[in-house]
């Protein structure tokens, strides 16, 4: 939102539905969090090695991409109700199929499903969230649902572990088939409304208006997925696994202040300053042996990466339809990730870890200027209001 649009008094976004759709996206993702980590482990365990388990990562990852980009059609032809129920069934229903066996194909086929699901889920709730929101609140309301949507990975990731570990794969399995499915009661009060159609805003095309954008947030995810991969073999599991903790609390309380105060005063303005944070987040792995630097970085990439979630996805739902944006950021998102790890994997040979985070510190920075090019777009965009 322009801030010259933004009213003092606005009413309350916390609708029912709102709260029905961040409670149908938490126990979605806590599902998919819960195996995130666990169901490589376990085509590991089941035979498949190293590479199996890379492989389940991989195939996941891939179907939530593909799954993205069919989003769009599935929203205009089905509505949000229907296309979010479809995300939940997909993650719920194929891990209650993984005790069955531990071969690397069956885990394969269910990791795909599983990864569709995702990508259905988070495309449908992100957009749905901009429809739900009332505009001159749109920030602060991706901002909470960016919350919601964080706090899943924070508990998910390691008490899956754990969990599987202690009490076995079988009741992980469980659970996390069934929280997704616990979901669905909710899915029924959402409105079946499909996605609103809207104009390309003048000063902004159709192509420019969000690629741009798209590219910034692609280059900071490819650094999310190089550190989350990567920190823990350039230090100390135990050292990353702080680190990563710190960014994980970071992002999401970033993400929510962005938003509050890109209603207030616009978004525009924290591209260049988020893109700052998270190159020199980056740049601080350099010095992977010391503990205080690694922490002190992973917390101000955090913070970075929140800002630019916020930002980037506030400007691009003011150039384009909810459905197509959706798609587009949460494509540039897990691209990103899966492309950093990849990436790095294959440079790593010939850099080492610390000329390797210094390079990835520095594709991060080369979009400075394209920040400052975005916020001259959105100074068109934000004509002047009458007075």
């Amino acid at each position: 939102m322009c801030p010259e649009a933004v009213s003092a008094t606005v009413v309350g976004m916390m609708t029912r539905e709102m709260n029905l759709m961040m409670a149908a996206s938490t126990a979605g993702l806590l599902g998919f969090y819960l195996l995130f980590s666990s169901a490589p482990l376990y085509a590991a365990t089941g035979g498949g090695g190293g590479l199996g388990a890379g492989s389940v990562t991989g195939a996941m990852m891939l179907a939530t991409v593909a799954a993205e980009l069919a989003v769009p059609w599935l929203l205009s032809r089905l509505g949000y109700r229907a296309v979010m129920g479809l995300g939940l069934a997909l993650l719920g229903l194929p891990a209650l199929l993984l005790p069955l066996s531990a071969a690397l194909g069956w885990v394969l086929a269910v990791s795909v499903l599983r990864g569709a699901g995702l990508g259905v889920l988070v495309v449908a709730g992100t957009a749905l969230t901009a429809e739900l929101v009332p505009a001159e609140r749109r920030g602060e309301g991706l901002g909470l649902y960016g919350v919601a949507v964080g706090i899943p990975s924070v508990l998910g990731l390691p008490l899956g572990l754990w969990a599987s570990h202690a009490l076995g794969f079988g009741p992980v399995f469980a659970v996390a088939g069934l929280v997704p499915l616990a979901g669905l009661p909710a899915v029924l009060g959402l409105p079946a409304m499909r996605p609103a159609a809207r104009k390309t805003p003048t000063g902004s095309t159709a192509s420019g208006g969000l690629a741009g954008l798209a590219l910034i947030f692609a280059a900071v995810t490819t650094a999310t997925g190089v550190l989350v991969t990567f920190l823990p073999l350039a230090g100390t599991p135990e050292l990353a696994s702080g680190a990563l903790l710190v960014q994980s609390l970071a992002t999401p309380a970033a993400r929510w202040w962005a938003g509050r105060h890109g209603d207030r005063r616009g978004s525009a303005g924290l591209l260049a300053p988020g893109v700052l944070a998270c190159a020199a987040g980056v740049a601080l792995q350099v010095w992977a042996g010391s503990p205080v630097v690694v922490v002190a970085g992973m917390a101000l990439f955090g913070a970075g990466f929140g800002v630019l979630q916020n930002a980037t996805l506030a400007l691009m739902f003011e150039r384009g339809g909810a459905a197509r944006v959706s798609a587009l950021w949460n494509l540039a998102y897990d691209a990103g990730m899966g492309v950093g790890a990849m990436g790095f994997g294959l440079v790593l040979g010939h850099t080492g870890y610390a000329a390797g985070f210094a390079l990835v510190a520095l594709i991060v920075a080369v979009m400075l200027p394209l920040t400052r090019a975005e916020a001259r777009v959105k100074a068109a965009v934000c004509a002047p209001l009458p007075r």
